[in-house]
């Protein structure tokens, strides 16, 4: 029974982003200082839990026109809270805010722990009404444009 204690919150991780859970609310600041949340016309999360995925999603969203994530209706997290905070301030901020788009940093750890992830991919969290329809991770710029139907 206690290895069942144990599993249980780790089930609860993996249930709270099963097709047609309700996504958790957030709400944080983007390179900006300006709030980033989920809105009830929110179609997409897209999501960098390490500097690869971030990387990538930079990259990719970079090479699109500016409102891209508006287009998509898409929301772009980052979870920062590995980063010391003095290269955040130094460096990843002032590289973040050259960015023509808007960047839900998380820069305490656990603020978007459940979240799911993937080494080096970025996740892609489709949602319908505010519930996860599908979640998916790209590897690279062109499964990342596939998910985003960017092309």
């Amino acid at each position: 029974s206690l290895a069942l204690l144990l599993a249980l919150p780790l089930a609860g991780q993996a249930a709270s982003y099963a097709t047609g859970s309700a996504m958790p609310a957030f709400s944080l600041e983007d390179q900006h200082g300006k709030k980033v949340s989920l809105q009830p016309d929110t179609r997409l999360v897209i999501f960098a839990a390490d500097k690869a995925a971030s990387d990538l999603a930079n990259e990719v969203l970079g090479n699109e026109k500016e409102g891209v994530l508006e287009r998509l209706q898409a929301v772009y997290l980052a979870d920062i809270s590995g980063m010391p905070a003095l290269v955040t301030r130094m460096f990843a901020l002032p590289a973040m805010r050259g960015l023509p788009f808007p960047i839900g940093l998380a820069r305490e750890a656990g603020v978007l722990a459940d979240l799911p992830r993937q080494k080096g991919a970025v996740s892609v969290i489709r949602l319908g009404d505010g519930k996860v329809s599908r979640v998916d991770h790209a590897q690279d710029a062109t499964q990342l444009k596939t998910l985003l139907g960017l092309r």
